[in-house]
């Protein structure tokens, strides 16, 4: 197949959509396909242009086969909701003489990823006219998460958006999303359960995989993160290892870290970049064991999560549903208890119920006492890890979920 990318998000961004959008043409490309990509200059978690790449000029590369064009787009450096839109809305203009310019060349099919859904109308419009197949991958409904966020108000703002996303998404062939309430999100949304492909974000089980127990006999040297940022072998880590956003509601580890000051056992490590890393540290100046690092590069990775007795992802409540975290799959698959903030009934509570602990978003001391009780039972979380790794291995592996694709994107075509 001749396969045309539309993914903003594209690497080298080591998280999120990016990461994703580049493991996908990596592996359609090793499987024989001829892939495309458009993308805007590489600038997430940061919110920074990465060294190297430019804001104002188109780029074209050649990245290990794939051929990729870089748009122009503006990126803020403080992403609050005007200058998310402008933005995204910067991102859609730029590209979309880039495609256009795949008239002669005729892709079988256009894969956009959403967000922006502000792409989808220029991808109709042109696999309308050459008489292809077009296909929408939703990572995030960013238009009820604008809403239920309160980034934008408005009860007939609410009503329009909702009805132009609701006359888009039923004009695609496909339209797939990470999990299987999303997916029915998408039912509730009119789309024909035909065209509706389950499309979770995966983990390559190979590369991420148990290490050994980190919190160990008192006295045993340490190696590796926990030399570096000087933790004790026998402590046990409480990691958080993603992007600082705005739809995680990370301030909540603040405070659970300051409800834990007495429990001279635990560190808390939190590893990632984004607009909430400055406040986040700010709350944390006065803690000795919370430890700082920066998105860390790929091929230690596995080192960095295997670190970790115990996974944290906390989350919005008014997020819930509407996104499904990427970085939940390494958790699992480094085979380590997780705590995830999320309420009953919601596809992340789903998942991690059973192989690790669910409390209630926004609750602080409810976080704090179920790291508390995991860091006390090293069985506890030992068996934890063993039913996460399992699902991981069952569930989320890359190559499998990426087969599935190759299939449904041939039958798509065939269609």
């Amino acid at each position: 197949m001749k396969i045309l990318l539309y993914s903003m998000n594209f690497t080298p961004e080591l998280v999120g959509i990016g990461k994703y959008s580049g493991e996908m043409a990596q592996w359609l490309h090793a499987k024989g396909h001829d892939v495309r990509v458009i993308a805007s200059p590489p600038f997430f978690p940061h919110w920074a242009l990465f060294d190297g790449h430019s804001a104002w000029a188109y780029r074209k590369t050649d990245w290990n086969g794939v051929t990729v064009w870089r748009a122009p787009t503006w990126v803020p450096a403080r992403p609050r909701a005007l200058a998310r839109i402008a933005h995204l809305f910067s991102f859609m203009v730029s590209s979309m003489p880039l495609l256009f310019a795949q008239i002669r060349w005729k892709p079988d099919l256009v894969f956009v990823v959403e967000p922006p859904l502000f792409c989808a109308p220029a991808v109709l419009f042109f696999s309308r006219m050459l008489g292809i197949k077009s296909w929408l991958h939703i990572q995030d409904y960013e238009v009820d998460a604008a809403f239920g966020m309160g980034l934008v108000r408005g009860a007939r703002v609410r009503r329009f958006a909702l009805s132009m996303e609701r006359w888009l998404l039923g004009r695609f062939n496909r339209v797939s999303t990470i999990s299987a309430t999303m997916l029915d999100k998408a039912r509730d949304k009119g789309i024909d359960g035909t065209r509706l492909v389950l499309l979770p974000n995966w983990v390559d089980v190979r590369s991420i995989f148990p290490q050994p127990a980190t919190a160990s006999a008192e006295g045993e040297a340490t190696s590796g993160y926990r030399a570096e940022l000087g933790i004790p072998a026998d402590a046990v880590v409480v990691l958080y290892a993603g992007s600082l956003g705005t739809k995680q509601g990370i301030e909540l580890l603040a405070d659970a870290a300051h409800r834990l000051v007495a429990a001279a056992h635990i560190h808390f490590v939190l590893c990632g970049n984004g607009p909430s890393r400055e406040p986040l540290k700010t709350a944390c100046a006065d803690l000795a064991r919370v430890h700082f690092l920066d998105l860390q590069p790929a091929e230690r990775l596995n080192e960095l999560l295997g670190m970790a007795d115990i996974h944290v992802l906390p989350q919005r409540a008014d997020a819930a549903d509407l996104v499904m975290p990427s970085k939940l799959a390494g958790m699992l698959a480094s085979g380590k208890a997780v705590i995830v903030t999320a309420h009953a009934g919601t596809e992340l509570s789903n998942v991690v119920s059973g192989r690790g602990m669910v409390v209630a978003p926004g609750d602080a001391a409810a976080l704090a006492d179920a790291i508390a009780q995991l860091a006390l039972s090293r069985p506890q979380r030992e068996a934890m890890g063993a039913a996460a790794r399992s699902f991981a291995e069952s569930e989320l592996d890359r190559n499998a979920i990426l087969l599935r694709l190759e299939r449904e994107l041939l039958r798509c075509v065939a269609d």
